[in-house]
């Protein structure tokens, strides 16, 4: 095949590699190894007999002993990249079809668990940090394997909106489970619905309507380089793979849904995943379309009317209109139960002040940015109780992940259904 027999995104990515790749053969002999570099803080926790009993129930244990085997064949940085990618991209989908019932289930944990994913991604990123090749692996290099495999096992790369006015298109987002340090058994019941939902068909009033997903990391220095635009912005752009409905999704709030009225450009500072803190005005990413000068606030385009009357499952759905701000010409920070007053400063939007909130703050200020005339907002999900102590899982802990994404669904079906309407 010719170079200019590819697509431009596959000659681009192509040249970044060949670009990255060159200038290694000259930097040292070819058995120099690079040094490794230390785990990360979550790839730490991996170690916990939490962890490696969820792996182990669920067959996901095998993942990360086959990436290392497999990057220990590589020669050069050309195929360690083709194996992260491959690797990357066999765990999303071996997450999403064993959530949906394919293919072995691997052990006894329930299929629909989102958190073998986010271990076993854990223990690929940890092959990479420690691995020590055979060949110059520049610093450059390893972070560059380190962000495919982030990718390709989070289907940032694998959206597939079809084309054509027979179906209408949806993208939804997960996250990884959070606040581990507190309880490592914690499972994120946005991440277990983008897997049961992923590249299903749901039939709505407005016709049949095909979901495709995606899951982030609860990292605050993920999104400030800008993983959420870089996803979301090929299928917010015009074109006939263009979303008609998108919705982020996160844990929220005790025995309810909510559809997040008002998003606010304020990160609070609570820890991450990694322990960063970071309290700032959201930075938006160098080379993204934007809206100038940045506004403090933007608003949901989701239906939120009807999702709040309809029947959608046994949690209520409220329409949250509340905001916390520093009014106009005020020190002080003010609740406001019915949104913001003009010219306001954001603290906290609907959804607060952490990365739930910044994803919609991010992906709501994208699409008024390319014009995106479709409904989007973000969406939080009942919190999942834990399961009872001493266990990894029990039947309530199951049924109540299950009775949420099921919930999920009924509300995408609702939300498009709305879409036939003038």
């Amino acid at each position: 095949m010719r170079l200019s027999d590819l697509s431009p995104i596959r000659r681009g990515a192509l040249a970044a590699t060949l670009l990255l790749c060159a200038p290694l053969a000259l930097a040292a002999p070819a058995t120099a190894a690079a040094p490794a570099a230390p785990p990360t803080v979550e790839e730490e926790r991996l170690t916990g007999a939490v962890p490696q009993e969820i792996l182990r129930r669920s067959g996901f244990d095998d993942v990360a002993p086959a990436f290392t085997t497999a990057l220990a064949r590589t020669r050069t940085c050309a195929q360690a990249e083709q194996v992260a990618t491959a690797e990357g991209r066999r765990l999303w989908r071996r997450a999403v079809d064993r959530a949906q019932g394919r293919g072995p289930a691997g052990g006894d944990l329930s299929r629909d668990d989102d958190r073998p994913l986010y271990w076993a991604r854990l223990g690929m990123t940890r092959a990479l940090h420690t691995w020590q090749p055979s060949f110059t692996l520049t610093e450059r290099t390893r972070q560059r394997l380190l962000a495919t495999v982030e990718r390709t096992s989070r289907g940032q790369d694998s959206v597939d909106l079809p084309a054509g006015s027979a179906v209408k298109r949806v993208l939804i987002t997960g996250f990884d489970p959070f606040q581990l340090d507190a309880d490592p058994r914690r499972s994120n019941p946005s991440g277990a619905a983008a897997l049961a939902l992923d590249g299903t068909t749901i039939d709505t009033a407005a016709g049949p309507a095909r979901v495709e997903t995606v899951v982030f990391p609860v990292r605050w220095a993920d999104f400030a380089d800008g993983t959420v635009e870089r996803t979301l912005l090929p299928s917010f752009r015009p074109g006939p793979h263009r979303v008609d409905l998108f919705t982020t999704i996160s844990q929220g709030r005790p025995g309810r849904f909510d559809v997040e009225r008002t998003n606010g450009a304020w990160r609070g500072g609570y820890p991450d995943n990694v322990r960063d803190s970071r309290t700032e005005t959201v930075p938006v990413p160098r080379g993204i379309p934007t809206v100038t000068p940045q506004p403090q606030w933007t608003t949901t385009s989701l239906p939120y009317a009807t999702l709040t009357t309809a029947t959608t499952g046994p949690f209520p759905v409220h329409d949250n209109t509340s905001v916390t701000e520093i009014p106009a010409g005020g020190t002080e920070e003010v609740d406001r139960p019915d949104g913001p007053t003009p010219g306001s400063t954001a603290r906290a939007g609907g959804g607060g002040d952490y990365l739930s909130n910044e994803i919609a703050y991010r992906a709501t200020l994208l699409r008024d940015a390319v014009h995106l005339p479709v409904p989007g907002g973000h969406l939080h999900t009942p919190v999942l109780s834990a399961p009872s102590p001493g266990t990894v899982t029990d039947p309530d802990f199951v049924r109540e992940r299950l009775t949420i994404t099921n919930q999920v669904r009924e509300i995408l079906k609702v939300a498009v259904g709305t879409l036939h309407q003038p």
